[in-house]
């Protein structure tokens, strides 16, 4: 099992901001990989509620299985390798595999039999070390929506959000409070169902 804690900065950008982006750290369209995030929640959205959340992270033929979990003001990550078997069974059977993803949600009393999956995810990601964390540039699309966010990964908080800042400001892009993708997608699907 890995759990760790993330500590992440997060804005949304305009296609022109992102592009614009791109092109200042030189990262090219063959520097971005592919992958899809598959979310689960109880049909009663008991994980949402608990402001948490459950996905299969499908990256480069690797699957990962991540619950996230409020820790103060960051969140903690419970993450469990899954064999492509193991993805396939929970996706479409509702399988659930042993391990401590099963037993993290057994201790918030939400039993896993319960969780279905109800969408996907699908992001074009590329990634750079920048002062001392990770600059990350997604463009997602889900829903028959896209769009576009600059995330920064850091160890430590404090300054990790001085150099986030920093970086908007330097490059003329004002901040924007941002839901994680998670929440956006429940948003957009919950706009979707009334429609």
């Amino acid at each position: 099992m890995s759990q760790e804690i993330e500590i992440e900065f997060k804005n949304l950008l305009i296609p022109e901001e992102f592009k614009r982006l791109t092109s200042y750290f030189q990262i090219k369209e063959e520097d971005f990989i592919s992958q899809h995030n598959h979310y689960f929640d109880t049909p009663d959205h008991q994980l949402k509620e608990k402001r948490s959340a459950l996905r299969i992270r499908e990256k480069s033929g690797v699957y990962t299985l991540t619950l996230k979990t409020p820790l103060k003001e960051d969140l903690l990550e419970t993450n469990q390798t899954l064999s492509k078997n193991q993805s396939y069974s929970l996706l479409q059977e509702g399988i659930f595999p042993e391990g401590e993803v099963k037993e993290a949600l057994n201790a918030l009393s939400i039993p896993p039999t319960s969780l279905k999956h109800f969408g996907t995810l699908s992001t074009s990601r590329a990634e750079i070390d920048y002062r001392d964390g990770l600059l990350v540039f997604d463009q997602s699309s889900y829903l028959r929506k896209e769009d576009y966010e600059l995330e920064y990964e850091v160890k430590e908080r404090a300054s990790g959000q001085a150099i986030f800042l920093n970086l908007l400001e330097r490059h003329h892009i004002p901040f924007r409070p941002t839901e994680n993708k998670i929440q956006r997608f429940y948003r957009e699907k919950l706009k979707q169902d009334e429609s």
